[in-house]
C-alpha cells in the first residue's frame, strides 16, 4: 500500500492515477486546502490535515503503508512572500509532521515532490542537480530546507525537482485548477477561450525572442517518473535525488503561439514590466533520471502539452 500525500492535487492526482494503473493500491491523504475530491478518481481519501501527526500516524498503520509519495505543500511563489509563515508551517512543519509519522509506523521509503525554485538563478544552464541551493523566494527555500529534513531523516528518499508541469491526462479526465491560477499555458488558455487579454512579464530579455525560456514537462510524464522512483524503493533501490523535465526550453511567445494554432483562436497579448528575480531562461539536465530510473518524457511537443490542456479545459 502507497500513500499519496496531496494526491487530491494536480501532480498528485495524476499520480495516483498512474499508479493504480501500474497496479499499486493507493491511499490518499489530503486536506481539499488545493485539491479536489474528484480528482481522486475513487481511490481511499483521508480528508486530514499534513499536521496532524497522530492522524497521519495511525493512517501508516491501519493502511499497512509501505511507502509514503509527498505532493502536500503550498506552491505560489507570489502568495510565500506575501505569506512566509504560511509556507514554513505546511511545507516545512508538514514534512517534519509526515517524517514523525513515518519514523513511528516503521515506514521507511519516501518519494519527494520538490522543485527547481531551490537553484534560484543558476550560473549553469542546462540546470544539473549538484548546483548549490539559492533560492529567491520563500517557496523555494522551504522546498530545499523540506529536502534537509528528509536528508536527515531515516528513510530511503527519491527526490524529484519538477520543472514546469503542464499539461493534463491524455483523455481530459484529469487537469490542471488551481484558484489563483499562475500558470501561463492555463492563463493563456483561458484568455484566449474568453476573448481576454493576456499579460506577457517582459519582452526585453537576453533570449532569443526576448521573453523567458522555461522547461514545460507534461503532468503524464512527471507522474511516470513516481511510479518508476516509488518501484525503486520498493524493490529495495537507493534513494537518488534528480530533475524531471523536458531538457529542453520554451519561450513565453512560442507557448502563445501553440495556444492560438491549437484552439484556432486569437489571443491578444500586452506586454507588461518583468517579474522581480526573474530568471531569462531555466531549462533542466536530466540525464540522472534517464540514467538511474529509465525515465525519459514522451510527451515533449508542446502543441501536444497544450493539446491536452485545451482539451482538460473544455471537458
Amino acid at each position: 500500500m502507497l500513500l499519496v500525500t496531496g494526491g487530491a492535487g494536480y501532480i498528485g492526482s495524476h499520480a495516483t492515477r498512474a499508479l493504480r494503473a501500474g497496479g499499486h493500491d493507493v491511499v490518499v491523504y489530503d486536506d481539499l486546502s488545493e485539491g479536489f475530491e474528484d480528482a481522486v478518481l475513487g481511490a481511499p481519501l483521508v480528508v486530514a490535515d499534513i499536521l496532524d501527526t497522530e492522524r497521519l500516524t495511525a493512517t501508516l498503520q491501519e493502511h499497512s503503508v509501505d511507502a509514503v509519495l509527498h505532493f502536500a505543500a503550498r506552491c505560489y511563489v507570489g502568495e510565500s512572500m506575501e505569506k512566509p509563515d504560511l509556507y514554513w508551517r505546511i511545507n516545512r512543519d508538514g514534512t517534519r509532521s509526515l517524517l514523525t509519522a513515518m519514523g513511528r509506523a516503521g515506514v521507511d521509503k519516501l518519494v519527494f515532490s520538490s522543485t527547481c525554485a531551490v537553484y534560484g538563478i543558476p550560473d549553469v544552464v542546462p540546470m544539473v542537480e549538484d548546483l548549490p541551493h539559492q533560492p529567491l523566494n520563500v517557496y523555494g527555500e522551504t522546498k530545499s530546507a523540506m529536502e534537509g529534513e528528509i536528508a536527515e531523516a531515516p528513510v530511503e528518499a527519491v527526490v524529484f525537482r519538477y520543472f514546469n508541469a503542464a499539461g493534463a491526462s491524455e483523455d481530459a479526465v484529469l487537469g490542471e485548477r488551481h484558484d489563483p491560477e499562475t500558470h501561463l499555458i492555463p492563463l493563456a488558455l483561458v484568455a484566449a477561450r474568453d476573448g481576454g487579454t493576456l499579460t506577457v512579464n517582459g519582452d526585453d530579455y537576453p533570449t532569443e525572442d526576448g521573453t523567458n525560456v522555461r522547461d514545460y514537462v507534461h503532468v503524464c510524464d512527471l507522474a511516470d517518473a513516481h511510479v518508476l522512483g516509488v518501484e525503486r524503493l520498493l524493490a529495495g533501490g537507493k534513494g537518488l535525488t534528480a530533475n524531471l523535465g523536458s531538457g529542453r526550453g520554451n519561450s513565453v511567445l512560442e507557448i502563445l503561439e501553440a495556444v492560438r494554432k491549437v484552439t484556432g483562436k486569437p489571443l491578444d497579448v500586452k506586454i507588461g514590466p518583468r517579474r522581480p528575480g526573474d530568471p531569462p531562461a531555466l531549462f533542466a539536465r536530466a540525464d540522472r533520471a534517464e540514467q538511474e530510473l529509465g525515465w525519459k518524457p514522451s510527451r515533449t511537443d508542446i502543441e501536444t502539452i497544450v493539446e491536452h490542456a485545451w482539451r482538460a479545459l473544455r471537458s
